[in-house]
């Protein structure tokens, strides 16, 4: 009885980790949520006070989990990164992950065809926990501006 009382505790307790364990993950549903959020942002209060929040690692409505916003222009030059302020500024047009693909070219090309958003698979160091992952970044145009957020797998 003892070992049986043993074993429910035991798979009780896993059932509530499990899903504790999936929450630590964005969802597909939530990076579209945030890049939607983002571009609703930068209309109603401006480009400037829109990339200082996005960059703000307080505001929890462009920071979620392993969520943030990213912003391009359409020569690939980074205006707004949620976690790496390094980025912002530069040319990234050519940058490529560790298999060679052109991550902001894709940005691009993604969010200028027909449709004006899509999702762009790359590998991109994860914040959470600092390794190289699969990536899977959301974009959509807004007038000239690449706007983003993605889940890692």
């Amino acid at each position: 009885m003892k070992t049986l009382f043993s074993c429910a505790i035991l798979g009780a307790s896993l059932c509530v980790l499990a899903p504790a364990s999936a929450a630590e993950k964005g969802t597909a549903a939530e990076a579209v949520a945030m890049t939607q959020k983002a571009i609703t942002y930068i209309k109603e209060h401006g480009k400037d006070k829109a990339f200082a929040e996005f960059a703000n690692p307080a505001n929890t409505t462009f920071h979620d989990r392993d969520l943030y916003v990213y912003v391009y222009d359409m020569k690939g030059i980074s205006l707004a990164h949620g976690v790496n302020p390094k980025m912002v500024g530069r040319n990234l047009l050519e940058m490529r992950d560790g298999d060679g693909k052109a991550i902001v070219k894709s940005f691009i090309e993604t969010a200028t065809g027909p449709a004006g958003k899509g999702w762009v698979e790359y590998k991109w160091p994860n914040p959470v926990t600092k390794q190289v992952d699969l990536k899977a970044g959301y974009v959509e145009r807004s007038g000239d501006l690449i706007v983003g957020s993605g889940i890692y797998k």
